[in-house]
């Protein structure tokens, strides 16, 4: 009866809160759409001005007739759109006319706005000039509120020390006149006078006001709002509406009287059973509870409560009895992606809070004949009965995935994570238990190879791969043992400006005997997986550190996996093959990417800077395609960033490319680091690049990764560097 009472109590008021937080979501999202849509407004009314090929006229006229430009702008835009402020400004920005609070001749207001304006006005005479966007500028965008040749740059921000929002427009003709500069219409709406209350009245929020300070009146909850730089303009704060305290207050006395009407009939059941016989009815109760929860922990999930593997394998004989007699069916292996982070980040409570969540997520999409189950840890299996039609089977991996996308909300943070799925069809891919389970296992590992948050169903081909991976695992073992077949390629690095080689990247090569040459990229997953990566990256090692002491003058890369760094020795043993081979710590640089810094940074950090205090350099490779690059800068110490090749290639192709090559080689030199770009493979791009700052270059445009004989040569001065481009 008290459990009842508290579920009572407890689901009223969680109702009631739950209520009150979607109708608190709501509100707060349609102030903050009502603010931040209020620059789109502003575009939309300007432009039945900037666009009138009148004004266009009247403003290239010698004299300026103010009489007009009173009455069919400044006036016409306050008293039909109310806005607060309206100047007109030549080309170099200076000022045309002014109209301010429906005055005109309001020179003396554009010199109080004019600093709060200038960032707004320079991004629209910057594309109006050179069709470049100047720094600390937001992208100007053309909306459906605008005309596609309409160009204008709109802010929520503070003007005057007043929350507004402001919209400068190129005042534009049909057609445009050619090489003449066009005028700008600047427009301000103040946001905490007449216009807020327009605004709650169109978002139905009561009393919302504006304030400077973040003090909240009794009642009221509050939003902070910043401009398009971050920075604070200010509180606004309503009176919100909660529909789950009403409801509360209405149904509370409900509920409190039912209860005691419970307690009541509770009362003379339990008087009348204690009179009857306490002492059987307590055995009984006792055994029959006992016997339940033994049953159900032997075949459930304690964390989630779905079916466990041993229920799940007796569900699946079942199925595949009746799929020998026709009633064809299909199994899914499932594994979350990205649990480990959550579980390293989060904690192992919100990693139980993820599998939950997921599993009831999970439980609600298949059908009540369909069976759900957690194998262990992140791996689920799911058993779909009486399946025959492959479109079903997709169309639910489908929502599976699209459910699984959506944010998990975990001890208050917000997680994003992903599944992989592998399918297998009963009875396509056989009737043997353990064959189907492995084959739905290779179709999971099938998934996640090829980018994870997907799914695969299962073919013979799958078996196949799988096989031919084992045989190349076995022959790289022998490949190692013997040491023939492994190679070490070198290719430059340039210095941008005299395209001096300053250095060389080591990259093994793996020559077989019968499948030929087979590139790093099938290999390399294969050793890092078996744990083989661990004695290749020791022998690359070795000879990089042999060949710097022949190379007087320049470094040797040498690339660090990941795998390596979950050694707590890694440090130790680098610094003792660099001392066995007689090299100077100084002359090695160890390249390492991004993962290495999230998925191990408990343990990288001190590998990192114990090599560091050795004498060895350290790059991050590949910068720019992680999660966390700016952040893992501050935190890990290295030398050198590498920007990867996908940002290189679109070099003069690219605005954005070109802006993010800028942005990177800033910073770097910003934090006293060396900036090097790969994949160079066009005089242009070397162009550019240079002018941009990098430091060093290495690409094709230079050198492809050549044989040490063949390097001996180049720095020999017996073959130039670009002949072997």
């Amino acid at each position: 009866m008290i459990a009842v009472v508290a579920a009572v109590a407890l689901g009223l008021h969680w109702a009631a809160g739950t209520s009150n937080e979607v109708s608190l979501e709501r509100q707060t999202r349609m102030t903050r759409l009502a603010l931040t849509s209020a620059t789109d407004r502003l575009a939309y009314e300007q432009q039945s001005v900037a666009a009138w090929n009148q004004l266009s006229g009247e403003l290239a006229r010698p004299h300026l007739d103010e009489t007009w430009i009173d009455a069919e702008i400044g006036q016409w835009l306050h008293e039909m759109f109310s806005h607060d402020l309206t100047f007109i400004l030549d080309a170099d920005g200076r000022l045309i006319y002014a109209y301010a609070s429906g005055r005109p001749n309001a020179s003396k207001s554009f010199r109080s706005a004019q600093a709060d304006l200038r960032p707004m006005i320079d991004a629209v005479r910057g594309i109006s000039k050179n069709g470049t966007i100047p720094r600390r500028s937001s992208k100007v965008e053309t909306t459906a509120l605008t005309r596609p040749e309409t160009i204008y740059e709109g802010f929520v921000t503070e003007v005057d020390g007043r929350p507004a929002a402001a919209s400068a427009m190129l005042i534009s003709s049909q057609p445009a006149p050619v090489g003449k500069p066009e005028p700008i219409l600047v427009s301000v709406r103040f946001l905490d006078g007449a216009y807020l209350q327009q605004i709650a009245a169109w978002a139905m929020i009561d009393g919302l006001r504006f304030s400077m300070e973040p003090k909240a009146h009794r009642g009221e909850t509050m939003v902070a709002f910043s401009d398009k730089l971050g920075e604070k303009i200010g509180y606004f704060f309503w009176k919100p509406e909660l529909p789950g305290t009403q409801i509360e207050k209405v149904l509370a006395p409900i509920a409190a009287f039912v209860i005691l009407i419970m307690v009541g009939m509770m009362g003379l059941l339990a008087r009348s059973l204690w009179r009857s016989g306490r002492q059987l009815s307590t055995a009984i109760v006792d055994l029959r509870a006992s016997e339940a929860q033994a049953q159900h922990l032997a075949f459930h999930d304690v964390l989630t409560g779905l079916p466990n593997r041993a229920m799940f394998h007796d569900r699946l004989e079942q199925a595949l009895a009746r799929a020998r007699r026709g009633h064809p069916c299909a199994i899914l292996a499932l594994d979350l992606d990205r649990f480990k982070q959550v579980n390293d980040t989060l904690g192992h409570a919100a990693g139980d809070t993820l599998i939950r969540e997921f599993a009831q997520r999970l439980a609600e999409i298949v059908r009540t004949t369909d069976t759900v189950a957690r194998i262990g840890g992140d791996e689920f299996s799911v058993l779909l009965c009486d399946s025959n039609r492959r479109k079903d089977i997709e169309q639910l991996c489908d929502r599976v995935l699209a459910t699984v996308r959506e944010p998990f909300d975990l001890l208050g943070s917000k997680v994003f994570v992903g599944v992989s799925i592998g399918v297998v069809l009963v009875p396509e891919a056989g009737t043997d238990r353990g064959d189907l389970i492995r084959k739905a296992d290779i179709a999971l590992y099938r998934a996640k190879s090829e980018g994870r948050d997907r799914y695969r169903i299962f073919t013979p081909l799958m078996d196949e791969t799988v096989k031919l991976r084992s045989e190349i695992e076995e022959e790289l073992r022998h490949a190692i043992i013997t040491g023939g077949e492994l190679e070490v390629y070198y290719q430059p690095e340039v210095e941008a400006g005299t395209q001096r080689i300053v250095g060389m990247e080591a990259l093994l090569r793996w020559n077989h005997p019968v499948r030929g040459v087979i590139p790093p990229d099938q290999f390399i997953p294969i050793a890092e997986e078996t744990g083989l990566i661990v004695q290749l990256g020791e022998w690359v090692l070795s000879v990089a550190c042999r060949m710097a002491q022949a190379w007087p003058d320049i470094f040797v890369a040498v690339n660090l996996s990941a795998v390596q760094f979950r050694s707590a020795d890694l440090a130790t043993r680098i610094i003792d093959i660099a001392r066995a081979e007689g090299c100077d710590p100084a002359r090695i640089e160890l390249e390492i990417t991004e993962g290495v810094l999230l998925d191990e940074d408990h343990i990288a950090r001190g590998i990192l800077q114990t090599l560091r205090e050795a004498g060895f350099r350290i790059a991050l490779d590949d910068f720019g395609t992680g999660y966390s690059s700016l952040s893992y800068l501050r935190q890990f110490k290295v030398d050198k960033i590498k920007i990867d090749r996908s940002f290189i290639q679109n070099l003069g192709h690219d605005h954005e490319a070109a802006a993010i090559v800028t942005s990177v080689v800033t910073l770097g030199h910003a934090m006293g680091l060396t900036v090097t770009a790969e994949g160079v493979e066009s005089r242009n791009q070397m162009q550019l690049l240079h002018a941009a700052g990098c430091n060093e270059l290495q690409g094709y445009l230079f050198s492809r990764a050549l044989p040490a004989a063949a390097i001996v040569e180049i720095l020999a001065g017996r073959q130039r560097l670009h002949d072997v481009a």
